[in-house]
């Protein structure tokens, strides 16, 4: 049955799902079908979008003979508000059938899994689909499953370079605050000369995502055109994935993911290598962070990861180096976008005060991916990288980055403040990575780019009664107040062996 309605946006945001919006009074509301199947198809516009229904009473938001549509779906309809659109019932997609399929414990073909993540990227799904597909493959998946739900996330778009046979990046996993070692690590290597079109995801359950650092300093948000001129003309550039039209069914699922906390290696190991791949990476170094508080608990974790991403990157022809790293405490001393963006910047400097374990893991990791260079003999990189870090020549390349990707106006820090200091003497003996990045998100950082934590204290220092061992920084009084109410339970620090407070 088809139901004509003129077109309004209603300006809200729904994590990637599509949400259509007809009053109670509206004739398409009147039959059951519609109440019973809440999703529905859209036609009018130069593609079908599918949506899931929402009924309101209230006509100053949409009034009878309206379909209103939130801020994803407006966008992709592509009509003026004003316009005549039509409302159409919408079948469950057939592929749902798998997710029951994998539910009840049954290996997923690569069709199957084809399927799914189409039927997601033209959002026939609901989040909580989506959510079920996790849960559902979150119990076990072979490896060859692994490999089936990267294609399909890879999906029909890779961007190509032309004339260049090594294309290099870096990924971490997360985990660790501060760890923006990929700032560094383009800017050495763009200066070594191999292209490396960095693309890099927004925070969501972080202080700070690579691409909110390097916003601090230049613009993120440029296309593929920008990119492929900005690797032409500097060798390096530093984009968000956001803004490039790359596996989009992976964003999705991602975003689903993060809002369900769920942290699965086969997810982990698709998604990574789905980006990469579709971004057209040739060569890849990925950081696996291990400690007690990060998101990959122990070395055996670590092992499994490693060798699942070794399989599907062999499969799919893209050379991985896996490296297991310190991921304890956190990296450098900044935690949130200005302060790791200060952080990065005086390592770039060459700064007597800049954070060293960023520098040293920036160095390592750097040399690791130079070695792609079949010119350079196994480890040879981390010294071909110190020279280029301590010349200034990986300071000049990323100035000329930020200049061409347009330098960033530059945020505030923080002023609403507080130090939190130790009630004993003593040695540092453990930072709870967790709970840094939660007093951290709870001071606004993710948010707010001037929000974080200033560390004074690493792991080892000693530290006497009172002293200082890091620094919150909020926006605004609301940030700074439940920050200082996660902060009174737990500082995150164990001093002496006698216990944090």
């Amino acid at each position: 049955m088809l139901f004509r309605s003129t077109l309004k946006h209603l300006p809200i945001n729904s994590f990637n799902e599509n949400l259509a919006y007809v009053h109670k009074d509206c004739a398409a509301y009147k039959v059951d079908d519609i109440r019973s199947l809440t999703k529905v198809e859209i036609h009018g516009g130069v593609k079908t979008v599918f949506a899931f229904l929402q009924v309101v009473d209230d006509a100053r938001l949409c009034k009878p003979g309206e379909l209103a549509l939130n801020t994803e779906a407006f966008n992709q309809i592509n009509l003026p508000e004003g316009a005549n659109v039509s409302l159409t019932l919408s079948a469950p997609p057939p592929s749902l059938a798998s997710i029951k399929r994998k539910i009840a414990g049954n290996i997923l073909s690569s069709g199957e899994y084809s399927a799914i993540i189409n039927d997601i990227a033209s959002k026939r799904y609901s989040n909580m689909d989506i959510a079920s597909f996790l849960v559902a493959s979150g119990s076990f998946m072979s490896a060859p499953e692994v490999l089936a739900l990267t294609e399909a996330l890879i999906g029909d778009r890779v961007l190509h370079w032309d004339n260049e046979s090594i294309v290099v990046d870096c990924h971490c996993l997360g985990g660790v605050p501060g760890n923006k070692t990929d700032i560094i690590i383009t800017a050495i290597v763009a200066a070594y000369g191999l292209p490396i079109p960095k693309t890099c995801s927004h925070s969501l359950t972080s202080c700070a995502g690579v691409a909110d650092t390097f916003a601090v300093l230049a613009n993120v948000d440029i296309d593929e055109k920008e990119l492929k001129e900005l690797i032409r003309e500097n060798r390096g550039a530093i984009a968000s994935y956001n803004s490039l039209d790359i596996a989009r069914a992976n964003k999705m699922v991602s975003s689903v993911e993060r809002q369900i906390g769920i942290t699965q290696q086969e997810h982990i190991a698709a998604s990574i290598l789905a980006i990469k791949l579709s971004a057209g990476i040739t060569h890849l170094v990925v950081d696996i962070p291990v400690g007690p508080k990060s998101r990959i608990k122990n070395t055996n974790e670590a092992m499994r990861l490693r060798k699942l991403i070794e399989y599907v990157g062999d499969m799919l022809s893209i050379e991985i180096d896996a490296v297991i790293t310190d991921g304890s405490e956190p990296i450098g001393n900044g935690v949130g976008a200005v302060l790791e963006a200060r952080d990065v910047m005086k390592v770039l400097r060459n700064k007597d005060d800049a954070p060293q374990d960023l520098r040293e893991k920036s160095l390592f990791l750097a040399g690791r991916m130079l070695e792609f260079d079949p010119k350079l003999r196994g480890g040879q990189g981390y010294h071909v990288a110190k020279e280029i870090l301590n010349s200034g020549r990986a300071l000049e390349v990323m100035n000329r980055i930020i200049h061409a990707q347009g330098k960033a106006p530059q945020p505030q820090l923080g002023h609403l403040t507080r130090d939190i200091v130790s009630n004993v003497s003593g040695v540092v003996e453990a930072i709870d990575n967790a709970r840094i990045n939660k007093i951290g998100i709870w001071a606004g950082a993710g948010q707010y780019p001037g929000a974080g934590l200033d560390l004074m204290k690493k792991v080892g220092d000693t530290v006497e009664q009172g002293e200082t061992l890091y620094r919150i920084h909020s926006c605004n009084s609301t940030d700074f107040a439940f920050a200082n109410s996660v902060v009174d339970g737990y500082t995150g620090y164990e001093i002496s062996g006698r216990g944090g407070y």
